[in-house]
């Protein structure tokens, strides 16, 4: 029989460190296994990643955290999806809504109904069902009702806040909670005779054993790359992005929308992320279009107010290990891999992998079976992700650059070569188990990138079409109504105690 857990070591700080410090705290009984984490005020972290996705909600409720109390610690505002400008064509914009699109109909789902609408000619606009794309429009905001035939039920959100700040909120609540912080840089790595780790070396000299090793060390991986050996399998050919400028800056008059944007320019995207105090603004793009001083000169000639900082450069490669556990270390964050921002799924990443680990405790160092099932759950998600990531950049009209020549007519991974003609041929949406991203999300994608199906699935015929078109001028109505009865967004961020100072 395996020796029970009775010791982790988290090696790295920053949002991942952090999570996974705090969640492993607040499931286990830090009396009996000790969790230690060990990191260097040296060593910086990346911490641009300000923007999440609704599973956000679901960490904080597993540590108990009031959302209140979240939102002033970490200068949060609300996120109700993303408005992609320019994607498309240059002009165009459209609207990736959390929540949902109308509201099935029993086994018809909405966008069965939609399709067949369109294509006759009898339909609205897309984001005149969604409830989150209704009050991003006006900039409103409020948390979804619980109960009632309501639109405001559908209501989906996650958060923006400062990456420095909750990193440094779940530190307080892990320490609270038992986790020991060790500070140090690491300067070697002790093997046990089974190929595993058996202990971290500080420049101190002090050594740091332990059953079992979480790997936060960003984009070094330090135990699960260097150490163990485990390759990084590239997604360059797909997503060619590697190079991102970070730049905060004032707010403008448009103040903190509950919303991300991210335009398209010529070379890459930009992001702008509200925030109460500021407004978070990056430039994603691939050196091979453009230099790095060309992309600081791009981002600092369209932010709205003054810049608070030095632009700050970030290379990356996007791809993943080919494997998330190996021997006694599970990688978390970007020393598991790395996808670009496009869609905020980076923090989202980090939770995937802490909810798959506490569904995995290892027994020892964890037995082939468990780390078997962790890597191709993992693999699953960082693949179906991506797949949804190369959508925006291939389904484009744009041929004004090299940039969007080249990656509209790349080549797709059959995945997503399979969807696409599926969709295109019927209008059919599924979700593979259970995939991050919804039907709601794909819909928009596909559909505000110019993607449109030349026919419509034929479950919508169980619906005669003139109750079709009542119902969904029904819900257009209603939805709309039920957005300007919502408040505005800062006046939900006073009511939480927030933007003061």
């Amino acid at each position: 029989m395996s020796a029970p857990l009775s010791h982790i070591a988290i090696v790295g700080g920053g949002t991942a460190g952090w999570m996974a410090a705090a969640a492993l705290a607040r499931v286990l009984d830090t009396r009996t296994i000790a969790i230690t984490l060990v990191e260097s005020e040296a060593i910086g972290t990346v911490g641009v990643g300000e923007a999440t996705i609704p599973p956000i909600q679901a960490f904080n409720a597993l540590l108990g955290i009031d959302e209140a109390e979240f939102l002033r610690a970490t200068r949060a505002t609300a996120k109700l999806g993303i408005e992609f400008v320019d994607w498309r064509t240059e002009g165009r914009r459209y609207f990736h809504p959390f929540g949902t699109h109308g509201v099935d109909f029993g086994a018809i789902p909405f966008e069965a109904i939609w399709q067949r609408a369109r294509l006759d000619g009898d339909a609205a606009p897309l984001e005149v069902y969604s409830i989150c794309a209704a009050a991003a429009r006006l900039g409103r905001f409020q948390p979804p009702v619980t109960s009632g035939n309501n639109p405001l039920a559908h209501i989906g959100y996650a958060y923006h806040f400062d990456a420095a700040l909750y990193a440094g909120f779940l530190r307080g609540k892990a320490e609270q909670w038992g986790v020991r912080r060790q500070e140090g840089r690491i300067v070697g790595v002790q093997r046990a005779e089974d190929g595993g780790i058996a202990a971290v070396v500080l420049e101190s000299g002090v050594e740091i054993g332990a059953d079992f090793y979480v790997d936060c060390s960003g984009f070094r991986s330090y135990l699960l790359g260097e150490t163990l050996g485990v390759p990084f399998e590239h997604w360059g050919q797909w997503l060619p992005n590697d190079r991102a400028v970070a730049v905060p800056c004032a707010l403008g008059p448009e103040g903190r929308t509950p919303f991300t944007r991210s335009t398209a320019r010529g070379v890459g995207w930009q992001w702008r992320i509200p925030l109460q105090h500021r407004v978070g603004n990056g430039l994603v793009y691939a050196s091979e279009h453009c230099s790095d001083a060309a992309a600081e000169a791009l981002l600092l000639s369209n932010i709205e107010g003054a810049a608070l900082a030095e632009p700050r450069l970030l290379r990356f490669e996007t791809g993943r290990r080919a494997r998330f556990w190996e021997r006694n270390c599970v990688a978390l964050g970007l020393a598991s891999g790395f996808l670009e921002p496009l869609e905020s799924t980076s923090i989202h990443l980090v939770q995937a992998g802490i909810a798959r680990l506490l569904e995995m405790l290892p027994v020892g160092g964890g037995t082939p079976a468990d780390i078997r099932r962790y890597n191709r759950l993992m693999a699953t998600e960082f693949e179906t992700i991506r797949d949804f990531l190369i959508l925006h950049f291939h389904a484009t009209a744009r041929d004004d650059t090299d940039y969007w020549r080249r990656l509209r007519t790349m080549a797709l991974p059959d995945s997503l070569a399979e969807r696409i003609a599926i969709y295109r041929a019927s209008g059919r949406l599924y979700r593979e188990a259970d995939e991050l991203f919804s039907k709601t999300s794909w819909l928009a994608v596909l559909h505000g990138q110019g993607i449109d199906p030349t026919g419509y699935d034929p479950i919508a015929d169980g619906m005669a079409r003139e109750d079709a078109r009542a119902r969904l001028a029904r819900i257009a109505e209603v939805t709309a109504l039920a957005a300007t009865r919502m408040p505005v967004h800062d006046a939900f961020l006073r009511a939480q105690g927030g933007m003061a100072g």
